[in-house]
């Protein structure tokens, strides 16, 4: 643990079913009931958010519609008020900076606070975590929960622990046996398909991963290996980066089987980007370059991409040109694809609707 700087003291703030919350406390009548923001009765488009009560029956967000109502016939369907969201995501922000600048948001609703050096000489992280989620409970009348450690890696983990309206503490002592416990699907970027390959070859947990030599698990995991040999051993240097802007945001989906039929293609491309349209409207981020990335049955890859006129975030105008990136490059069909992503960029061209500079801080 001697690589890990004791001194830092790192917060988690992760709101709980944020988009969802919001509505049940602007509208009564939501309260008790589930619901989802986003996607559609009639089964089209996707689940941006679920409530905790939609949630115990199953239906999670990016989950589709269709999918949603076969788990809860009586879901609810709410459209999304993002202007709202954001202006919430502003009074949680300056919630946050009361107690430190050092402030790293993920998205609208989850952010990273080095509170090493307070501002108001509080000194524990514990007290301040405790204080942030009282503030928002008082003056937002929402709630969220909170992981505090001495990175950011066991901060995040942490956070999901004692979800919704928890919190918990994992201290330096604690942090390497926690982390051989900790099942490799809660390792935070672990996505589905990896974890089903660390399972299959019979590692289920971080203590599984830790006899792994680190030249075994780039091997196996690529440069994410690295990262891998690290943080079983409760190693996270990385800094709190106080107004990180957005590159880029993808999404990708490695396939059980290889495809190769032109309709399955078609079918995986349309499910991108719906989830790729639904995250960027989320964020209020239009790209003008769209990335396609292709990974063959052989392991090999190629990336293709193409501006747009003028930004967007739209799913159609993702959805085609993907397509045409993705037939042009396999006219024929017959390949085995095991792999399809895409991704948006150039944010920083972006612009809203009357002109006005894109807003890239999610705060």
């Amino acid at each position: 643990m001697s690589d890990v700087p004791a001194h830092r003291k790192i917060i988690h703030i992760d709101m709980d079913a944020f988009f969802a919350s919001v509505e049940q406390r602007d509208n009564p009548e939501y309260r008790g009931k589930p619901i989802v923001v986003g996607g559609s009765p009639s089964g089209r488009g996707v689940v941006a958010a679920a409530s905790y009560d939609a949630r115990k029956f199953g239906v999670r967000s990016a989950m589709s519609s269709h999918k949603a109502l076969q788990l809860c016939p009586h879901l609810v369907f709410v459209r999304p008020r993002f202007e709202m969201y954001r202006q919430v995501s502003h009074s949680i922000r300056e919630i946050f900076s009361r107690y430190t600048d050092i402030i790293e948001p993920l998205s609208i609703d989850e952010a990273y606070l080095d509170v090493s050096e307070d501002k108001l000489g509080i000194g524990s992280a514990m007290t301040i975590a405790e204080e942030i989620r009282q503030a928002i409970r008082n003056e937002l009348q929402l709630t969220a929960s909170a992981g505090v450690s001495i990175n950011k890696f066991v901060a995040k983990v942490a956070s999901d622990l004692n979800k919704p309206d928890g919190i918990a503490f994992i201290g330096p002592s604690k942090i390497e046996r926690f982390m051989e416990l900790l099942p490799v699907e809660k390792f935070y970027g672990v996505g589905k398909v990896t974890a089903a390959k660390m399972k299959k070859m019979n590692w289920h947990t971080g203590g599984d991963l830790k006899k792994l030599t680190e030249a075994e698990l780039v091997k196996y995991f690529g440069k994410q290996g690295h990262f891998y040999f690290d943080i079983v051993r409760g190693i996270d240097n990385r800094p709190v980066q106080p107004y990180r802007e957005t590159k880029s945001v993808g999404v990708e989906d490695t396939f059980e089987e290889d495809l190769t039929s032109a309709a399955d293609l078609n079918r995986e491309l349309e499910k991108l980007a719906e989830k790729l349209s639904e995250r960027t409207q989320r964020r209020e981020l239009r790209g003008r370059t769209l990335t396609l990335k292709i990974r063959f049955g052989d392991f090999s890859s190629i990336t293709r991409s193409r501006s747009f006129p003028l930004a967007t975030n739209e799913r159609d105008e993702i959805l085609n040109t993907a397509r045409d990136l993705l037939f042009r490059e396999i006219p024929e069909g017959g390949q085995k694809i095991r792999l399809l992503g895409i991704t948006l960029s150039n944010f920083h061209e972006s612009k809203l609707r009357g002109g006005d500079p894109m807003q890239l801080s999610l705060f």
